[in-house]
């Protein structure tokens, strides 16, 4: 059910025939837009690079936001209650991924560079979002401290986004190797399955399920937001009872893991603990 179909063509006769294969989706009030192949391809990008902007420009509100005590989601509620700039692509956490945003923001500058244009805002995403990954990872040392040897580190979810088993620039792509290098001990658990992305690092294993993934962990890195990891009772699970909780995607509540006398951290929110 999409929002627009997108024709590029540079022979008019073949909109009239997309059209009707198209029919039964207009049908059902999809936008039918028709333009040069050229300008099909441009709006693609340019769509893909805009939602990638807003995720980017979210992230980095949320760095904001922790050190001004100021709560993202408040943030996000604010502006995207603006029907000018709507609600999706608003929430803070890891950095973008997938098999289109990346692809589509790297082509964009490329495809603009031949014509000797300087895309500045979107080269900015790129590299903002490239930095992410390190930002992310300076607060599992300020969380765990400089020495991560030996430290048992728990991941829920590794995928880019829930409901899907694509890897493709996943923030667990860089993060695992490097804490599998610096002597952490992971363990990983994602409703896609294993991943042969990970079967050749050290000292990082898949569990068939979220309680043997995190019952002896000191750190718990929520990565994916898929449903079943929304409600977990971590403290009847995890053994250790001085575990911590990065929660990537503010799944759960600050103030509850606080009376939980959890120690939680989460993006873009003032810290409990």
């Amino acid at each position: 059910y999409p929002d627009r179909i997108v024709v590029g063509s540079n022979e008019k006769k073949i909109f009239s025939i997309m059209r009707k294969l198209y029919s039964p989706l207009i049908s059902k009030g999809a936008k039918f837009f028709t333009t040069t192949r050229r300008g099909a391809e441009l709006i693609k990008y340019a769509s893909n690079a805009f939602l990638a902007t807003k995720i980017t420009f979210i992230n980095e509100l949320a760095n904001l936001c922790e050190k001004s005590e100021v709560n993202i989601e408040d943030i996000s509620l604010g502006m995207g209650s603006d029907s000018r700039i709507g609600s999706r692509f608003l929430r803070a956490g890891p950095a973008y991924g997938g098999s289109c945003f990346p692809k589509d923001t790297k082509g964009l500058v490329s495809t603009a560079e031949k014509y000797k244009i300087n895309l500045s805002v979107v080269k900015s995403v790129i590299k903002s979002n490239a930095n992410r990954i390190n930002l992310l990872i300076n607060k599992i040392h300020k969380i765990l401290g400089p020495n991560l040897k030996n430290k048992k580190i728990s991941f829920l979810g590794v995928t880019f986004k829930p409901n899907t088993d694509d890897m493709r620039d996943s923030s667990s792509l860089k993060m695992i190797p490097y804490l599998s290098k610096k002597g952490a001990l992971i363990s990983y658990y994602d409703p896609s399955g294993e991943k042969r992305e990970f079967k050749k690092i050290i000292n990082c294993s898949y569990k068939s399920d979220i309680e043997n993934c995190c019952n002896n962990a000191d750190l718990i890195i929520l990565l994916t937001e898929w449903d079943e990891f929304k409600s977990i009772d971590f403290k009847k699970i995890v053994k250790n009872k001085n575990f911590k909780l990065y929660d990537l995607r503010n799944l759960y509540n600050p103030e509850e893991m606080k009376r939980n006398k959890i120690k939680y951290f989460s993006v873009g929110r003032p810290d409990t603990n």
